[in-house]
């Protein structure tokens, strides 16, 4: 047996011992990954460089930034203002990550940038209005890859520029024809989402109460009574401190609001790096508001970075041991067009839930032409591909699962890595599938 069956077979086992009490995934990754690559003759050096530096940076960068705005009132507010341009109504509140994620990535933004953007909002209002976190996390992301067939997003473009390259007889409505595929798919399985979370109660039905305008100062009942100069220098001493407060309370939002949107405008308009970006945006606040930065650096998610740091590690290591590669052998026939196209979309679907989406399907598309001289719609077969296998990609695996678990409540996480595991499991067998039978012969 090879040592690229052995990691496989390594990875199940790790899944599995999941349901022991006290075991911790991040640890034993890490640790399997060093001696599997003894074992294999993999120096210590290389397995290290498996490691993900950029999902570090990226993940405490950006949990930093919200940290800052939820320390400083400001996420509140700005949950607050998306729950009164819904109107209260909480099948609207759940669709909110949806909508931001789809808009997102519309406009170019990289996915990666976008979860990290999305998943706190998502999470957040998943916990303070009742709706289910998995449900929350699935409408973000859903929202997230409805967007990424866009002319301007990175799946689009490269879709494109991909299929020139290789021949691909695309015609001049096949961009237009990506966007709507992708947004049908969104729309679909957000439909689906909302429809078993309703009845199963994961989204609450009705309104929230909108709560009034803010709350006036009020003098204490003995100075209202009291005429006199003393009950006078209280009521102002009262409204002066009320005003203070209200343009503390602006100033402070205004600068975090500007932080943000400066990180999504530079990220998407000028390609910086979100996660150094969050990390000087966080910094910044804390200087200029003077936050303990122990309770920043308190709530960044270091469980969740040491988990998926390690996954990632490990999914690295069998990467160069050619474990993928197996498995896409075990999926491997011969028969029509149409079947070998539908291998090909659970070959992309298999190994992008645990790899980079963009990636697999970049490492898949030379595949298409000899399907489509025969006979294989291009657009189809360009749609179907770019679907499975970023349909698979709401699993705990990767970054997308991190940031996921990372902006959820602490308490909430192992059952949310749960459920996003037999999630991602669920829809690797279904996703490709779908996909193919849905747009394989567009």
């Amino acid at each position: 047996m090879t040592m690229a069956y052995i990691s496989i077979i390594v990875l199940v086992f790790l899944f599995a011992a999941t349901l022991l009490p006290a075991f911790d995934l991040g640890l034993a990754t890490l640790s399997a990954a060093f001696v599997l690559g003894l074992a294999a003759g993999v120096p210590a050096e290389e397995v290290t460089g498996f490691f993900p530096a950029d999902f570090f940076v990226l993940i405490v960068g950006v949990t930093a930034l919200f940290a800052t705005a939820q320390l400083n009132g400001t996420l509140d507010w700005l949950l607050d203002l998306l729950l009164r341009l819904v109107r209260g109504r909480l099948l609207l509140v759940a669709l909110v990550p949806f909508v931001v994620g789809a808009v997102l990535t519309a406009i170019g933004t990289l996915p990666a940038a976008a979860t990290a953007i999305v998943a706190p909002i998502a999470l957040s209002l998943a916990a303070r209005h009742g709706i289910s976190p998995l449900v929350a996390a699935i409408l973000g992301i859903t929202g997230i890859i409805s967007g990424l067939l866009s002319p301007l997003a990175v799946y689009g473009v490269t879709a494109r520029e991909l299929s020139d390259r290789l021949g691909l007889p695309l015609p001049s409505s096949a961009s237009v024809t990506f966007l709507l595929g992708g947004l049908l798919t969104g729309l679909l399985v957000c439909a689906a989402c909302l429809l078993v979370g309703t009845r199963i109660g994961a989204v609450p039905r009705g309104r929230v109460p909108l709560g009034g305008p803010a709350r006036q100062a009020t003098e204490p009942p003995d100075t209202v009574a009291g005429p006199g100069t003393a009950g006078k220098a209280q009521s102002a001493t009262v409204a002066a401190t009320a005003a203070a407060a209200t343009a503390g309370d602006r100033k402070t939002r205004t600068v975090t609001v500007l932080c943000l949107l400066a990180v999504v405008v530079l990220s998407v308009g000028f390609d910086m790096n979100v996660g150094y970006l969050g990390l000087t945006a966080a910094m910044i606040q804390q200087v200029v508001f003077r936050l303990e930065p122990s309770a920043i650096v308190s709530r960044i998610p270091w469980g969740v970075v040491l988990l998926i740091g390690g996954l990632l590690t490990y999914v690295g290591l069998m990467q160069h041991l050619g474990a993928f590669e197996r498995i896409s052998e075990l999926l491997r026939v011969d028969g029509s067009p149409m079947l070998s196209l539908l291998v090909l979309c659970y070959i992309a679907g298999v190994t992008s839930f645990a790899a980079s989406s963009i990636a697999v399907f970049v490492t898949a598309m030379p595949l298409l032409p000899p399907l489509v001289e025969a006979g294989i719609s291009p657009v189809g077969g360009v749609l179907a591909l770019a679907l499975a296998s970023v349909l698979v990609d709401i699993n705990p695996l990767g970054i997308t699962g991190g940031l996921i678990l990372g902006a959820a409540e602490p308490s909430a996480r192992p059952r949310l890595f749960r459920q996003l595991l037999s999630y991602g499991l669920v829809s690797v067998a279904v996703a490709p599938l779908a996909a193919w039978a849905a747009f394989g012969s567009w």
